[in-house]
């Protein structure tokens, strides 16, 4: 599985909890998401710079974990089950 199948298999499995995700699938998402979060932290210390606020609203990272947040759970759990575990292991 590419990288961005991956993200596209996680995004439309959204809340789908069952079923397995592979090795390849899991570890390019979470990729994904720890660089989605370099960069929107980036861009927001790059934003907060230029606007000269110390502690600015951190909307862009904010956003991005939010929406993250759900696939990262349940393609954890796909992968677990694909382990042989329990999802909550």
């Amino acid at each position: 599985m590419t990288f961005q199948q991956s993200i596209i298999t996680c995004l439309r499995k959204y809340f789908v909890f069952s079923g397995r995700a592979s090795r390849s699938e899991y570890w390019w998402f979470f990729l994904f998401c720890i660089l989605g979060g370099a960069i929107s932290g980036a861009l927001e210390g790059f934003i907060n710079g230029i606007t000269r606020t110390e502690d600015g609203p951190t909307l862009i990272s904010g956003a991005f974990n939010l929406a993250t947040a759900i696939p990262a759970l349940a393609v954890g759990f796909r992968r677990m089950h694909d382990t042989g575990r329990s999802g909550l292991y």
